[in-house]
């Protein structure tokens, strides 16, 4: 009590300090916000994908081993598929002239492949002849246009890959070798380019652009079309709310122009510490917004009601800030703690997303406490000594609760339950591609390329044969064709690319092109003749580098898979590599590597390092309150009403999705210090009703529920409606993330008014408040 006391005198002076020297305080504010935004000139756009995998991540360790043992998989992929006949066409054919050759000039360009350029492979008498199987359109008549189509239709290595089965798309690979910098944005801005330029040659012609390079970039343009359209829409979204919640010009005026400096100030810090903007971290301008409006609320709502009791204007402001000091503290803390939690995260994007927002609501808090209370001072605002209100008042839901606290109690218990039995229907389930809103040109390209052309999910095999040159060992060889026919039987490959069909290709053709050699080589000095022969023969930049590597001592198979599930995916690998334990030598032993397998784990290995992060924010918020509140029994029973609310927001996604991805594993920790807040606002006044006016618990919950009741309202509402702009993003992950706090939040709306009040009354009702 003493304590307390000592606080609230500390406060009252401080309050009174900060409306006497407003000016001095506002010009400090002005030039302290100025220095801090001025940092957003430094922030950074990251399009990498690979920015989203943590450097210890086993899966980028892996997929970056695969890339320096062969050729980079960064890729630009145009798809050519004529609206009428199938591509063995020439003005088809002509396209894929015009790409293959313009190919080699975009940036960072290392190599092309395409079906004009496929190094096909014939016997002319004893000599092995190497050409690209389509070098110009002029000329060709039906039988060589036949001929062509019969050789690629045949070919395991373009057959499913660069043109389609039934021959109604092809494609043209170029493999982009990006510096460290990055250059995603500068090679796709210039395939993009082509495509346009394509386009207006061939209007009849279907022209499509994915890739992993392409990937990278929808990265980066759904982060700035998210801060385009997102943060705008949040500004309006709070202005409407402003006036209609707080019916005052100068309150909305003041609490608005608190949220933005907050929310510059979070990303101008950000910019001076070096944290750059991602996909994912761009939404944090709209959280920091949502947020910060909250600590404006409560003190102008609390300063209202005090007005409404009589209290003069500057007055009314003091004793505002008396009472919410202590609630805006820890609430902002608590905040703070559940978004630097996300640094356990597995995912850096969710690191800077953390990092950014805590940044913001510290500077939320600091804009609160010094330029709200300074300009507040300044600015009318005029009040009716009682203002009616319409619709049910917190006194009238008060007395409706005390009454029916017993059924409000059962039925928190029941949906309790209901929602843990829901939660185990959730899947976890990571396809980058649907990443994106299929209203995006990436998504529309990537689906037509696996509808039309092939898949877009793929698994690399690293198999070793065991010893310098050991590719051309015939029982290697087998041994890697058994793999190929058992990954080519499986019901999710779309197609396989592996040396064991290039070598079988070249024992028929150094057979004068006899059908009957299509098959293995039997002996190893042979099939080492024939693959130097080949390798002497090719152009360059079509070497086999993307298939062998520099020692040839091991080969990479690549599985192409048609879109599954994140967990069919998991199970996939697995079955692969416990085929090459069961079949081949240790030698061969792998494991699958590339993008699909990095973001197929990236969701569950989030889940997992995220637990111990929530983990250790819930105790440290559990601590906090518990010496806040001055009460082990009321800051373990704080717990319940932070808790529940995930439980049900859970159970409620379990029946409208059932399906959730790698934010996950982020939503808890994120919503965990914005639902505490309630909890600390509602406990503050509960507990200065128990220990200062010596009130009953039934008590307390009427002076708490009629004194911060509408603030929380309120808050509650905009947070609500803030996460929901949120789920508006064309970045499914943001838009997930949005949506289930938002629904979290309102989950915590009925845990606080429901649960937390009826908890309260059923269990401290010890009358004596010095016990409290």
């Amino acid at each position: 009590m003493r304590s307390q006391a000592r606080r609230d005198e500390l406060v009252v002076a401080y309050a009174r300090w900060v409306i006497r020297w407003r000016w001095p305080v506002l010009l400090a504010v002005a030039l302290a916000a100025g220095a801090a935004i001025s940092g957003g000139r430094y922030t950074q756009f990251i399009a990498s994908y690979k920015y989203h995998f943590g450097p210890e991540n086993p899966q980028l360790a892996a997929f970056i081993d695969l890339e320096n043992t062969y050729t980079r998989n960064d890729n630009l992929l145009f798809v050519v598929a004529p609206t009428e006949g199938d591509v063995f066409q020439p003005e088809a054919l002509d396209a894929v002239l015009w790409l293959t050759e313009q190919g080699w000039q975009l940036p960072y360009s290392i190599r092309v492949d395409s079906i004009s350029n496929f190094q096909h492979t014939w016997a002319d008498e004893d000599d092995l002849i190497v050409e690209d199987l389509v070098e110009d359109t002029e000329g060709l008549g039906p039988e060589e246009l036949d001929r062509i189509r019969d050789v690629a239709l045949a070919e395991p290595l373009l057959r499913g890959k660069l043109v389609a089965p039934d021959a109604k798309a092809t494609g043209v690979n170029v493999t982009i070798q990006l510096p460290e910098s990055g250059g995603e944005i500068e090679a796709t801005a210039a395939a993009l380019a082509m495509v346009a330029e394509l386009r207006e040659r061939h209007p009849a012609l279907r022209i499509a652009l994915t890739g992993t390079v392409a990937l990278s970039n929808a990265f980066e343009t759904s982060a700035q079309g998210d801060i385009a359209r997102l943060v705008p829409l949040m500004g309006l979204a709070l202005v409407v709310a402003m006036v209609v919640f707080l019916h005052s010009l100068s309150a909305t005026v003041v609490t608005l122009l608190v949220t933005v400096l907050a929310t510059a100030t979070g990303m101008g810090l950000s910019g001076w510490l070096g944290i750059p903007i991602t996909a994912i971290s761009a939404n944090a301008p709209t959280i920091i917004l949502t947020i910060a409006i909250a600590n404006g609320v409560h003190i102008l709502v609390t300063m209202t009601k005090e007005q409404e009791r009589g209290l003069e204007h500057n007055d009314a402001l003091v004793e505002s800030l008396r009472l919410n000091w202590q609630p805006v503290f820890l609430c902002s803390l608590t905040t703070i703690i559940g978004f630097m939690s996300l640094n356990s995260s597995d995912i850096p994007s969710f690191h800077d997303l953390g990092n950014m927002t805590a940044l913001g609501v510290a500077s939320a808090w600091v804009y609160s406490v010094t330029l709200l209370p300074a300009l507040t001072s300044l600015l009318p605002h005029p009040v009716k000594t009682r203002r009616a209100r319409g619709g049910p008042s917190m006194e009238r839901f008060a007395e409706w609760l005390i009454v029916h606290r017993r059924g409000v109690l059962a039925s928190c218990v029941a949906a309790i339950v209901v929602s843990v039995a829901l939660i185990p229907r959730i899947e976890i389930n990571d396809m980058f591609v649907r990443y994106f809103d299929p209203a995006m040109e990436f998504r529309q390209d990537t689906d037509f390329t696996s509808a039309n052309l092939t898949g877009i999910y793929m698994v690399h095999f690293s198999v070793g044969a065991g010893e310098d040159q050991g590719v051309s060992e015939p029982g290697y060889l087998e041994r890697l064709q058994g793999f190929a026919t058992w990954l080519r039987e499986q019901p999710e490959v779309s197609h396989v690319s592996t040396l064991s069909d290039t070598m079988k290709r070249l024992n028929k053709n150094l057979h004068g092109d006899d059908e009957s050699y299509y098959r293995l080589p039997e002996n190893r000095e042979l099939a080492a003749q024939y693959l130097l022969l080949y390798e002497m023969s090719l152009p360059y930049g079509l070497d086999l580098n993307n298939q062998i590597d520099i020692s040839k001592s091991s080969t990479k198979v690549t599985a192409t898979l048609y879109e599954i599930s994140t967990r069919e995916m998991l199970a996939f690998t697995a079955r692969a590599e416990a085929w090459l334990r069961d079949h081949t030598p240790e030698a061969m032993h792998t494991h699958g590597s590339g993008l699909t397998t990095m973001f197929s784990n990236l969701a569950y290995r989030n889940v997992v390092s995220m637990l111990g992060g929530t983990g250790m924010a819930f105790g440290l918020i559990a601590l906090i309150l518990m010496l806040s509140l001055q009460s082990l029994r009321l800051g373990l029973l704080s717990l319940v009403p932070n808790i529940v609310p995930t439980v049900f927001a859970f159970g409620v996604w379990a029946l409208l999705s059932g399906v959730v991805g790698m934010s996950v594993g982020t939503v808890v920790a994120s919503s965990l210090g914005i639902i505490v807040d309630a909890t600390v606002h509602f406990l503050s006044k509960y507990l200065r009703a128990r220990r200062e006016q010596d009130a009953s618990s039934e008590d307390a919950v009427r002076y708490a529920l009629s004194t911060v009741g509408s603030a929380l309202w309120i808050t509650f509402l905009i947070l609500i409606a803030g996460f929901t702009v949120l789920s508006l993003s064309t970045f499914k992950m943001n838009a997930d993330f949005g949506l289930l706090v938002a629904i979290t939040i309102a989950c915590a709306l009925v845990a606080d008014f429901l649960l937390l009040p009826t908890l309260l009354m059923r269990l401290d009702r010890r009358r004596s408040a010095s016990r409290a």
